[in-house]
C-alpha cells in the first residue's frame, strides 16, 4: 500500500471518529428553550393555548433532538398536547422522512429556527383543569433508544376558579335621640244630631268611640315608661250643605270634644289643642279613586275629574253641587254610605318615653311596644346578638321599618340584607342611604357583587383613603388582574435536562 492510500485511509478513520464523537455528546450555543409569550384563555368549553417559543440559539448534534411535550397537570389528572421536536440534522430528516417505527412529533431542524416557533392548542375544558399547571416535559432523543432523563418544567399556574366580590359591610351607629318624642294617632266617629255641635255621651256610637279616645290616654298615663304631654284633636265634616255651615260645625264639633276630654281629666288649657278641617274633600277623593269605587259607582273618574278640578279651588259649594248635578245616582250612594265615615275626629296622645339601656329591657320593648325604641336602642340589642342569626336581621328590618326615610336606618338593613345575600332588598334600602361615604361605599360593594367593577370602582376611587374602599379595590384589582387571562407564568425558560 503505497503512502498516499495510507494516509487517505487514515484520515477517513479520524475523522468517522471525530463524527461518533461529536454524536455522543450535544454541541450547544444555548441549551434553554425560551418562552417569549404564553396566553392561555377559556372560550365557552374550551381552554385556548397559545404559546411563542424561541428555539434559535438552541444546537443539537446530528443524531440527537430534545423533545418537548406541553402538559395540563393537577395532582393524577394530565393532558398531553401535541408534542414537538427540536432536531439535529439526520433526525430533522428522519422525521421528515417520517419513520413508521417512532411516534414522530413536529420537529424544527437545530441551529436554522430563525423565527419564533408559534405553537398553539385549544381542548375541551374540565374542571379539574381551573386550578392546574401549564408543564413542559422535556427529554434528549437519540438513535438506538439512547435517550435523556426527562424533566418537567412547570410554565404557567392557571388561575379559573370563579372568584366573586366578598363585601366588608359597614354599619352606622345611630345617633341617641336626646328626648324620644312619640304619639298614637287614631280616628274616632263622634255622632252629633243634626246641625249640632253639643255632645251626648250617650248618643249612637258615642259610649265605644269615647271610650277609645279615653283608654289611648289612660294606657299612656299609666305606662310608668311614658310621660304623658298633649292631645291634639282634629275634627272633620263631610261636603255635604255648604261650606259655612260645615265649618261651624266641624269647628264648634272639635271643640266640645276637646272640652269634654279636658274636663274629664282635669288638663290645664294648654294640654289640649285643636284645627278642623271644614270638608274632607281629601277623603272623598280617596275613596273615590279606590278599588271598591269602581265596584259601586257608576263614573268613578267623573266624579274624581270634579274633585281635583282646580277651577273649583275655593269654591267647595260648586264643587259639591256639580257632583250633585252630574253624576246624581252617585251621589246619592255617597251621601248615604261615604259622607258618614267623613264626619270623624282624628286624635294624637302625645308623650315621652324613657331611654332603654340594657339588651334585656330593650328585647321586652321590642315584643311590646316597637314603636317606643329609638334607632340607637335597636342597634344595642342587634349588637348584643349573633351576626346573621334571626333576632338580628329583624333588628334591622324593624328599624327600616319603624324609620323608613332614615338614611342610617336604610344603610344598616342595607348591609344586613346584603350579609344575608338579598341584593334585591340591599339595593331598596342602599337608594334610601343618603350620601355619606359609608352609603357610598356600600353602593360601590352592591355593584362589585353584581360584577359592575367599572361602576364601583368609579364610586370607591372617590372615597379617597377610606380604609375598606381602598381594601374593596384591591379586591376588585385581584379578580380582575391580567385582563382576564386567568394565570401566572412561572418560567420564560425551558433549560435542558442534565
Amino acid at each position: 500500500m503505497n503512502t498516499a492510500k495510507l494516509t487517505l485511509i487514515s484520515a477517513l478513520i479520524f475523522g468517522s471518529a471525530l463524527g461518533a464523537a461529536a454524536d455522543s455528546k450535544t454541541a450547544k450555543v444555548d441549551p434553554k428553550l425560551g418562552v417569549e409569550s404564553f396566553d392561555l384563555r377559556k372560550a365557552g368549553d374550551r381552554l385556548l393555548l397559545n404559546m411563542t417559543l424561541d428555539a434559535a440559539k438552541l444546537r443539537m448534534s446530528t443524531n440527537r433532538e430534545m423533545v418537548y411535550t406541553p402538559m395540563i397537570v393537577n395532582g393524577t389528572d394530565t393532558l398531553r398536547m401535541r408534542p414537538f421536536a427540536v432536531a439535529g440534522k439526520n433526525r430533522f430528516y428522519s422525521h421528515v422522512r417520517g419513520d413508521k417505527n417512532t411516534k414522530e412529533p413536529v420537529a424544527y431542524r437545530a441551529g436554522q429556527v430563525k423565527e419564533p416557533i408559534v405553537y398553539k392548542e385549544d381542548f375541551p375544558y374540565a374542571k379539574w383543569m381551573e386550578d392546574a399547571k401549564v408543564e413542559m416535559e422535556a427529554q434528549e432523543r437519540g438513535c438506538c433508544s439512547k435517550n435523556g432523563d426527562v424533566i418537567y418544567v412547570p410554565v404557567a399556574q392557571i388561575d379559573l376558579v370563579p372568584r366573586t366580590y366578598t363585601a366588608d359591610v359597614i354599619y352606622v351607629t345611630p345617633k341617641a335621640e336626646a328626648i324620644k318624642e312619640r304619639s298614637i294617632n287614631a280616628r274616632a266617629y263622634i255622632d252629633f244630631p243634626v246641625n249640632k255641635i253639643e255632645i251626648y255621651p250617650d248618643y249612637r256610637r258615642n259610649p265605644q268611640e269615647l271610650k277609645k279616645i279615653l283608654a289611648t290616654i289612660d294606657s299612656v298615663r299609666a305606662d310608668e315608661n311614658l310621660t304623658f304631654k298633649s292631645i291634639h284633636i282634629k275634627g272633620y265634616a263631610s261636603p255635604e250643605g255648604t261650606y259655612a255651615n260645615n265649618e261651624r260645625l266641624a269647628k264648634g264639633r272639635t271643640q266640645t270634644l276637646a272640652e269634654y276630654v279636658r274636663n274629664l281629666y282635669n288638663f290645664k288649657r294648654d294640654m289640649i289643642s285643636t284645627s278642623y278641617e271644614p270638608e274632607d274633600w281629601a277623603g272623598l277623593a280617596e275613596y273615590v279613586a279606590s278599588a271598591e269605587a269602581k265596584q259601586t259607582l257608576r263614573d268613578p273618574e267623573g266624579i274624581l275629574a270634579i274633585i281635583n278640578d282646580p277651577a273649583y279651588r275655593g269654591k267647595d259649594d260648586l264643587r259639591e253641587a256639580a257632583i250633585k248635578k252630574n253624576f246624581p245616582k252617585d251621589y246619592a250612594f255617597l251621601l248615604a254610605e261615604v259622607y258618614p265615615g267623613l264626619r270623624h275626629s282624628d286624635y294624637a296622645v302625645n308623650f315621652n318615653v324613657r331611654h332603654y339601656q340594657t339588651p334585656e329591657e330593650i328585647m321586652k320593648i321590642m315584643e311590646t311596644a316597637p314603636g317606643n325604641l329609638d334607632l340607637s336602642e335597636i342597634f344595642v340589642l342587634a349588637q348584643s346578638v349573633k351576626q346573621g342569626s334571626e333576632l338580628y336581621n329583624k333588628c334591622f328590618e324593624l328599624a327600616v321599618q319603624l324609620y323608613p326615610n332614615d338614611p342610617v336606618a336604610n344603610l344598616n338593613a342595607g348591609s344586613a340584607a346584603m350579609e344575608r345575600g338579598d341584593k334585591v332588598l340591599a339595593e331598596k334600602y342602599l337608594a334610601k342611604a343618603g350620601d355619606s361615604q359609608e352609603a357610598q361605599y356600600m353602593r360601590a360593594c352592591l355593584a362589585a357583587m353584581d360584577r359592575d367593577f367599572d361602576k364601583a370602582k368609579s364610586i370607591l376611587v372617590r372615597l379617597g383613603n377610606m380604609p375598606q374602599a381602598q381594601d374593596a379595590l384591591k379586591q376588585i384589582d385581584k379578580i380582575t388582574a391580567n385582563n382576564g387571562r386567568h394565570f401566572q407564568q412561572l418560567t420564560n425558560a425551558i433549560p435542558e435536562p442534565k
